[in-house]
């Protein structure tokens, strides 16, 4: 007879963040595709991604997906890609559910990408935000994050980025 893991349905909890007692992070699972792909949606105008791609980045060998979820299911997303043959992650998606903001969710999912990282023991983190999303841009210049270039028509909707990067070897906010 098999031997059965009883964990083993039980998505993996993070470690190394304190978080609020409302919400918890947590790797992402299969079971959380709907909801992901709605808060893709809701959150993001353009250059959103399907199911398909968090289907396949939640089975990836290169890509975390983490996830901030509530009493009402999630609250926010990130989606963190990192390679074999680099020191340096991208954080490629960070949304935050538009009724959760100014919870700390944000900060909460940027601490837990950045503990990811250095788990596996890289060294920094990049990232890029549209020039006019000016919350997020406080949140990463706040959490010590430095400016690395300016992006022209980077986005579909062609909207302008900064591309951003901090060390994780370095002690910073």
């Amino acid at each position: 007879m098999p031997e059965h893991n009883r964990n083993a349905a039980r998505p993996a909890r993070l470690r190394a963040v304190s978080e609020p007692a409302d919400f918890r992070l947590r790797r992402a699972v299969p079971a959380d595709l709907p909801a992901l792909v709605e808060l893709e949606r809701a959150t993001f105008s353009y250059d959103r991604m399907s199911e398909r791609q968090f289907r396949r980045h939640l089975h990836s060998g290169s890509a975390a997906v983490l996830v901030a979820e509530g009493e009402g299911g999630l609250l926010g997303s990130t989606v963190l890609f990192f390679r074999r043959d680099t020191p340096r992650a991208r954080l490629y998606s960070l949304a935050t559910a538009a009724a959760a903001r100014g919870r700390g969710i944000g900060a909460a999912l940027l601490a837990a990408a950045e503990a990811f990282a250095r788990g596996r023991g890289l060294q920094t983190l990049s990232l890029e935000v549209r020039r006019d999303n000016a919350a997020a841009v406080r949140l990463y210049e706040s959490r010590g994050y430095r400016r690395t270039a300016a992006l022209e028509n980077y986005y579909d909707d062609g909207a302008d980025a900064w591309r951003y990067a901090k060390s994780l070897t370095n002690p910073t906010p």
